[in-house]
């Protein structure tokens, strides 16, 4: 019997020994692990953004470098922050589209993304995102926000310190934290997590129209997440749930449809 207990003991302790080590790696790593910030850069003039311009825009110790393009008359700049992973340029064609139906945009890599010199933290971006903000808003056109994914964060945040005219959130995520939790239901998560963008608790003090657009099909960050960003909405204005769209679907499932409309008509509503 008290060799049995010794075996117990044994492997409990190796068990809480196994846990700790798991849990302390993650904490020395966790931004490692949580930002994907390899990817490939598309150079300005090998895409068809023939009037758009590189800018650099003075942010934190450096510069956050970007493209802008302004709109024509009567149309609003999209600030687009971007996702998760690579540069901000992977995604021209959206910024493609932008232009054809007449609005401008200004996206940028956060510091520490392939375009971007600097280190990743939340911090860091949302400093970037604030200053993107406020270059933008100094050109002088209305200003309309779409977050993407990780770019939900500093989306929100801004629209809760900033005056813009409409808030789009793709495939958002409750806090990075929720996500990490959902992820890893078995690590302490909220309490080792350094960089969590609480959109939660930014959402709000949001008082510009909201549009979260989600998909059925996202195992990166499940629905709910959308769902319950958007009952914290204090105004609202659509949730536009796709059924079976994963992650990156979105654009080809038509998001732009539901996109230009939303902020044509909340500029009109100006």
């Amino acid at each position: 019997m008290k060799l049995f207990v010794r075996i117990v003991l044994v492997a409990v302790i190796a068990l809480v020994i196994a846990y700790a080590g798991v849990v302390g790696y993650m904490y020395v790593n966790q931004r490692a692990l949580q930002y994907d910030v390899e990817g490939p850069i598309t150079a300005l003039a090998e895409t068809p953004l023939s009037g758009a311009m590189a800018v650099s825009i003075p942010s934190g110790d450096g510069v956050i470098n970007g493209w802008y393009q302004a709109p024509s008359a009567g149309k609003p700049v999209i600030i687009y922050y971007k996702g998760n992973s690579g540069s901000f340029s992977e995604e021209y064609k959206r910024f493609v589209q932008f232009v054809a139906d007449g609005f401008g945009f200004l996206s940028f890599d956060y510091r520490g993304f392939p375009m971007s010199p600097g280190e990743i933290s939340q911090a860091g971006i949302l400093e970037d995102a604030t200053n993107g903000f406020d270059w933008a808003n100094q050109q002088g056109f209305p200003i309309v926000i779409w977050g993407r994914s990780l770019g939900s964060g500093p989306a929100t945040y801004v629209a809760s310190v900033r005056d813009a005219t409409a808030l789009l959130l793709e495939t958002p995520f409750l806090s990075a934290a929720t996500v990490g939790a959902e992820r890893y239901p078995y690590l302490p998560v909220a309490l080792v997590m350094q960089d969590q963008y609480p959109v939660n608790q930014w959402i709000v003090n949001v008082s510009e129209p909201v549009l979260v657009a989600h998909g059925t099909g996202d195992v990166t960050i499940d629905v709910n997440n959308g769902e319950r960003v958007y009952e914290l909405v204090p105004n609202k204005e659509a949730l536009w749930i796709e059924p079976g769209a994963g992650h990156s679907d979105l654009w080809d499932r038509g998001i732009w449809t539901h996109a230009q409309p939303f902020f044509e008509r909340t500029l009109a509503g100006k």
